[in-house]
Parts: structure tokens; C-alpha cells; sequence
């Protein structure tokens, strides 16, 4: 029996490695027994139907990161140098402040912008797979998954290539701030340090593109004016913060989950190579399936109710996008991998203002490592059968992936 099936319903049981491991049970549980629930452990509202989830998408607030101030008055005054990073980030922004920066940056990440990358992602994936093909085994989180998206980032923002290891490390750490709703003190420091030394990193890159221009993120923002108005260089870093994490996190989780889901259904794994043209459809299903971003909180701006509950201004609501991409009134038989379905309007990119706009981006990432492991591999097997998640609760992702082939 699953570990979900008993015991208290609350979000915080996902604090269990083995519920963590298979968190769907908790979702069911919740969706069916109280789909809009007040959870005293998290003294957070939580939400797990689709038609809900996309409500509180819609209608509540995003700007819900403390400020350093009110860090400072409960005692955590050393978390407030992250603070004054996050209230800067357009994750955390309602309009119009969110528009005005999310409109600028945008732009890197439209589908002609990104298509003009294929083949610079194409390479890469063919480098990295060069690197360990002789050796018959790679971990693909380590060799494939977590570089490629970080050398794609760097790109996209205008920083050296060369640096993507550094980058991947703190975006790791600052990925602990967003996908997690506990207080870690044994994380704290390293938050603190790797938020530090991103921070004074793109400072550094301002400077240096302000010497030498080249094109990227770094210098749309720093060049960017609306109506008279541009960007602080505090907002800058903030938001070329957000978008370096955002851009690699949900990434390396879309390739590690998503391969990981294929090679425990490999009738799915072979269906999907004897027809590539089902790799578009492919990549959704994993999303839906196997959600990078698994919830997100937000504020209701006003007392509203929702699913018969009240819900107050205020108050904390979580929008748990893995429950609502398993839910079975949105979509037939959810806890199947189906690599042909249709009408598959997952949320694992989010909804309405804050849909992820690195969408595309990360759609053909997935798409072109997926088609190039099947090209170039034969006999994909997993070769840890315990897998092991990390453990930041609303990112979900692999911390390895061991797998052995043959060479195609």
C-alpha cells in the first residue's frame, strides 16, 4: 500500500522521502477527499483540481515574497539580501510591474528567437553525447541534462559559455528558495552565498557589456526603455537571476523526469521511436506526467470562495499543477503515459500572466536531446532501480539517472 494512502492529509507529508518519491496518491487523496483544504501545517489553503488551480492562477496574487524588512522584524534578517533579490523578480511581481519587466524579456524567448538556436542545441547535445558514448553508460542529469540547458542559458543571457558549470551551481542552490515551503537553516548559508555571488556575477557582466556590448538578455534589459523608463541595475540582476534559474531548473527536470518515465514504460520509449513525429506530443505528455514545477503559492487579493471554502484576503493559496495535470476531469485516465494524447492543456508551465515564457525554449531543449539519445542509443536501461528525488518539494527532479545503452 502506498504510504499516501493513510495518515493526515497535508502537502507537508511530500517532507517524507518516500511520498516525495511518488507524491501522486497525496494528490489523489487531496483532490478527491478535500480538493480545496486548509492545511494547519503549511497555514496555507491547498488547491489541487484543475479548473481550481487555474483559478488561483488567475485571480491571485503573485507578489508574495517577504520583504527584507519583514524578514528582519520575525528574526531572520540574515535571509534579507535574498529578499531584496526575489522582490525584484518577475516571478514575484502583479501587473504592472510584472508586465513592464516580463514584456522586455520576453522577447529572447519567442518561438522565432528560439527556433534560430536548433542547431547550436543540436550540437551541444551531440558534444556532450560524444564526451561518454565510448563508455556505454552515462547519468543523464550529469552529462546531458543539467549542462545543456546551463550552456544554452548562458547564451541566451550573453555571459561566457565557458562559465556554465558556475552557473548551474548556483542556479541550484537558488532553485532551494523557490521550490521549497520550508525553512532549511542548514541551506541558509548557502542560499545566502550562492545569491551573493550571482548577484555581484551579472554586476560584473553589466559592467563588462557596458565596455563591450554583445548581444543577450544582459544588455535587452540594461538598453530596455518603456515610456521613459528603464531598468535599475538592481532589477537587471535580479531578473537575469530569475530567468538563469527558471531556464535551467525546469529544463534538466523535463529531460531527467522525462526519460526517466520512458524507460519505465517502454512500450511508450519504442512506440515514440519507430514514430518521431510523436515527439512534439511526446514532450507534453512528460510534462503533464511528470511535472518539473509541481506547485506554486500565491495571495488571494480578496475574500473569495473556491470549491465551497472561503478563502480570506490574504491568506496563502498553493496551486499544486502536479494534482491538476493527474486530474481525471481534465484528463482521461491521468495516471497513463500516453505520448499521442490530445487536448493536452497541462500546467506545467504555469497559466494566463505568469506562463512560463521560456516555454519554447525549453519544449525544444527536451525535444532535441530525447530525439538524439533515440537515434544515437539502443537498449536503454535504468541501471539503479531505486531512484533517488530531490529534495525540493515544488521542482521536482532526479538527482541522478544511471542508464546503460548500446550504440545505435
Amino acid at each position: 500500500m502506498s504510504p499516501a494512502a493513510g495518515g493526515r492529509l497535508s502537502l507537508a507529508r511530500l517532507l517524507d522521502p518516500d511520498i516525495l518519491a511518488d507524491p501522486y496518491p497525496l494528490y489523489h487523496r487531496l483532490r478527491t477527499e478535500s480538493p480545496v483544504h486548509w492545511d494547519p501545517f503549511l497555514h496555507a489553503w491547498v488547491v489541487t483540481r484543475y479548473a481550481d488551480v487555474v483559478t488561483v492562477l488567475q485571480r491571485c496574487s503573485a507578489a508574495r515574497t517577504p520583504t527584507p524588512e519583514q524578514l528582519t522584524t520575525i528574526g531572520l534578517a540574515s535571509l534579507a539580501p535574498i529578499a531584496a533579490v526575489m522582490v525584484r523578480q518577475m516571478l514575484f511581481l502583479d501587473p504592472p510591474a510584472h508586465t513592464r519587466i516580463r514584456a522586455l524579456a520576453s522577447h529572447a524567448f519567442t518561438p522565432r528567437e528560439v527556433e534560430r538556436l536548433r542547431g547550436d542545441i543540436q550540437r551541444i547535445a551531440d558534444e556532450l553525447l560524444d564526451a561518454v558514448i565510448e563508455h556505454g553508460r552515462l547519468d543523464v542529469l550529469a552529462d546531458l541534462a543539467a549542462p545543456l540547458p546551463a550552456i544554452v542559458t548562458a547564451r541566451m543571457l550573453g555571459v561566457p559559455t565557458e562559465d556554465h558549470r558556475q552557473l548551474k551551481q548556483w542556479s541550484a542552490a537558488f532553485a532551494e528558495v523557490l521550490g521549497n515551503f520550508q525553512h532549511n537553516p542548514d541551506h541558509a548559508a548557502d542560499m545566502l552565498k550562492s545569491t551573493e555571488a550571482m548577484s555581484e556575477y551579472f554586476r560584473l557582466a553589466i559592467r563588462e557589456q557596458r565596455r563591450r556590448p554583445r548581444p543577450g538578455l544582459v544588455r535587452a534589459l540594461l538598453e530596455a526603455e518603456v515610456e521613459g523608463d528603464r531598468f535599475t541595475e538592481d532589477e537587471v540582476i535580479a531578473n537575469c537571476i530569475i530567468t538563469m534559474v527558471g531556464g535551467q531548473e525546469t529544463t534538466t527536470n523535463l529531460i531527467g523526469n522525462g526519460v526517466a518515465a520512458l524507460l519505465h514504460h517502454p512500450a511508450q520509449l519504442e512506440r515514440l521511436r519507430r514514430d518521431p513525429g510523436l515527439l512534439g506530443s511526446a514532450v507534453e505528455e512528460l510534462l503533464r506526467f511528470e511535472s518539473p514545477s509541481q506547485h506554486t503559492a500565491r495571495l488571494a487579493r480578496e475574500d473569495f470562495v473556491l470549491g465551497g471554502q472561503r478563502i480570506r484576503h490574504r491568506q496563502a493559496v498553493i496551486a499544486v499543477m502536479g494534482a491538476a495535470n493527474r486530474d481525471p476531469a481534465r484528463f482521461p485516465d491521468p495516471d497513463r503515459l500516453d505520448l499521442a494524447r490530445t487536448d493536452n492543456r497541462h500546467l506545467a508551465f504555469g497559466w494566463a500572466a505568469h506562463f512560463c515564457f521560456g516555454a519554447p525554449l525549453a519544449r525544444l531543449e527536451g525535444q532535441i536531446v530525447i530525439a538524439t539519445m533515440l537515434q544515437r542509443l539502443t537498449d536503454l536501461r535504468i541501471e539503479s532501480p531505486h531512484l533517488q528525488w530531490r529534495t525540493n518539494l515544488g521542482l521536482r527532479g532526479l538527482t541522478a539517472l544511471s542508464i546503460g545503452f548500446s550504440r545505435a
